[in-house]
């Protein structure tokens, strides 16, 4: 199947759908920063019922909407692809964390078609779609671009994992040596970028490695956390997701001192599900957090990080705009690749070329509530050893098998924990969605983009 076919089968039963340039639109272009947390899980916030307090965000989930099934890809670089493209990360072949370039010199991204749009551009944080520096995020539409080029990096020497993508902290893509923990100095950079802005619209993304390994916390924040808290590993794990709460704090504080905040929606979500691995992964150099499995939190979801279930891909999403995005909860599923085709409506900003995108404009959405028609969601896993597709209440998830390919079928609405398989109950919808996951992973197969 060709790409605008599949992306035309994508968002299934699309009449009354808005398209990006038919969207109802506010008559200024709205400021928009977009911060990722790095492995949170569903339940590490204290709004889901997480036990480290979390006060911003839980003000930010009671002044704002919630989307309550907000879909990421199970690990990090696929998310990032499908942000910065909304497109499936699949499509770039993008299905693993990976250090070389994840997308094609040229490729329309969101900081792309925003600085088109009038906007500057700005990232401070984790890139981790192409760790050398002229694969960097200036290359790909950022006017200013700070922090690692490659993944997650020890706290307090920035390093990557040991090999040639170890040194990996830049700024605008001159690789650079800075005192300071990873979250202040990510934070710290966003604040004073913000603080220089004046009447032109900007578009700020801070993607944070918190809470991601190597997690070795600052004692000011270790000695903030609650006694109930116990364990080593637990208690920096807390620290980091305060830590983190507290940088988006001082972002919104900052949008508030220099007058922005009105006119500026704000997201807040991760990349993917916690995670449980060893926090002390020795193929980072020069690393002291300490040892221990991390306790990453996906409340009763199925799976962690690296999963296509519901604990890998399900995380906590959060869309402020004051007057503007109308405060409650929405449960329609959507997904990571729906923001561009969004922003760049609220923007006004229509692609001279066909972006093929198989994301949808929520904008109707985040304004009055209305969800996009019912549509299939298609999630390839690392490797593609699992994927998954989502439609309505109905999720398929396949497993990779020698001899057959595990199918699984859930009801999402009835068992949100997928634990009841009800494959051999209902074939016919297993048939159903089997058959449009195979014409996903064929168009992956027709539109594969190779950067190398």
């Amino acid at each position: 199947m060709k790409p605008l076919l599949f992306s035309i089968f994508l968002a299934i039963a699309v009449s009354g759908q808005s398209t990006p340039t038919q969207a109802q639109t506010p008559s200024a272009q709205p400021n928009i920063v977009f911060i990722i947390a790095d492995d949170l899980g569903w339940a590490d916030v204290a709004f889901h019922g997480g036990s480290a307090p979390t006060p911003h965000l839980d003000r930010l989930a009671r002044s704002g909407l919630e989307l309550e099934s907000h879909y990421v890809a199970p690990v990090c670089s696929p998310t990032r692809t499908g942000l910065m493209t909304g497109r499936c990360w699949s499509r770039f072949g993008v299905v693993n964390p990976q250090n070389n370039q994840a997308l094609p010199f040229g490729t329309l991204t969101l900081a792309g078609a925003l600085k088109q749009a009038g906007y500057e551009t700005c990232l401070t944080g984790k890139w981790h779609l192409g760790s050398l520096p002229h694969e960097g995020p200036n290359h790909f539409g950022f006017d200013h671009s700070y922090g690692s080029l490659a993944g997650g990096v020890t706290s307090w020497t920035h390093r990557y994992k040991s090999g040639p993508y170890s040194q990996t902290w830049h700024r605008n893509e001159t690789l650079i040596d800075v005192d300071g923990h990873v979250t202040d100095l990510i934070t710290d950079e966003a604040v004073a970028w913000l603080k220089d802005r004046s009447k032109t619209p900007f578009f700020l993304y801070v993607p944070f490695t918190a809470v991601h390994l190597p997690v070795d916390e600052p004692e000011l924040w270790l000695t903030r956390v609650p006694d109930t808290i116990e364990g080593e590993v637990a208690r920096h794990y807390a620290a980091s997701i305060m830590h983190l709460d507290d940088s988006v704090g001082r972002i919104l504080a900052t949008l508030d001192s220099i007058g922005k905040r009105d006119h500026t929606i704000v997201v807040f979500t991760s990349d993917n599900g916690g995670s449980t691995a060893e926090n002390r992964d020795m193929k980072y150099p020069d690393n002291d957090a300490p040892k221990g499995r991390l306790p990453g939190n996906n409340s009763s979801f199925r799976g962690q990080k690296g999963s296509v279930y519901e604990g890998g891909t399900r995380v906590p999403t959060l869309v402020d705009w004051p007057g503007h995005v109308k405060p409650g909860r929405v449960s329609a599923p959507v997904q990571i690749i729906d923001w561009m085709p969004t922003f760049c409506s609220l923007a006004g900003f229509k692609p001279a070329d066909d972006p093929r995108w198989d994301g949808v404009d929520l904008t109707k959405l985040l304004l009055q509530h209305q969800p996009p028609s019912v549509r299939a969601l298609y999630c390839a896993g690392p490797g593609f050893r699992e994927s998954s597709l989502r439609q309505g209440d109905w999720k398929l998830v396949v497993s990779a098998n020698k001899q057959a390919d595990k199918l699984e079928l859930f009801d999402l609405a009835n068992d949100p924990s997928e634990t009841t398989n009800l494959a051999s109950k209902f074939p016919h919808r297993v048939a159903e969605l089997l058959d449009q996951l195979k014409m996903a992973r064929q168009s992956d197969n027709d539109s594969k983009v190779t950067t190398r």
